[in-house]
């Protein structure tokens, strides 16, 4: 009885915990100006993975021990702790200030998952798209990368940021330390079906 009072206890306190630090981070990205782009010719079409979290969960899984650190993911209203969480692509303004995707693109998505550092989201914020029908991949990119460029960081400049297209319906964005970037590409491009590099670029 004693365990399972104990155990109980821990999860709660575990959940509590979560809750706590995503309010910590998310205000800590405000507090520091936030995070303010593969040709489909328009046409999604079919594709292996029924949601952006199955892409984010894939890449994670490939992380060797030594390569990983501390994550969180999904947004302030739904947040998972140690892995990559599904993001509620209708919190607009978060998507911009936490994942550096502009308001007005929000439109062209249909879905999202993020997975972020634990302590700087400059040393690595990443997140899956799926776009939705119609929407272009290149320009799609385009636009992001041309927003994520321009931010002004504050918490220190995250190094490099890639951005890769997935099955013809999905993108991926990923900024930080160059070495955590290149870490990420490597698992993505090795894990997942119809995986290319669209923009690799260092962010001055």
């Amino acid at each position: 009885l004693l365990t399972n009072l104990l155990y109980e206890g821990i999860k709660k306190m575990k959940k509590l915990a979560v809750l706590l630090m995503t309010a910590v981070m998310l205000t800590a990205f405000t507090g520091c100006g936030g995070k303010n782009d593969a040709s489909n010719g328009g046409e999604s079409g079919e594709s292996k993975y029924a949601e952006a979290i199955e892409i984010m969960d894939a890449v994670f899984g490939a992380y060797e021990e030594a390569d990983k650190f501390a994550v969180y993911g999904g947004n302030q209203e739904n947040p998972v702790m140690d892995a990559p969480g599904k993001f509620d692509v209708t919190k607009t303004e978060e998507l911009s200030y936490v994942l550096g995707l502009p308001e007005a693109m929000a439109s062209d998505i249909e879905d999202a998952a993020s997975m972020v550092h634990m302590m700087n989201g400059n040393v690595f914020t990443g997140a899956a798209y799926r776009l939705k029908d119609g929407v272009d991949m290149n320009s799609f990119a385009e636009e992001a990368r041309t927003k994520i460029l321009a931010t002004q960081w504050m918490c220190g400049q995250p190094e490099t940021l890639v951005i890769i297209k997935v099955d013809g319906s999905y993108v991926i964005t990923a900024y930080g330390a160059a070495e955590t970037i290149e870490t990420f590409k490597n698992n993505a491009l090795s894990t997942l079906e119809g995986s290319e590099v669209i923009i690799e670029t260092p962010i001055a």
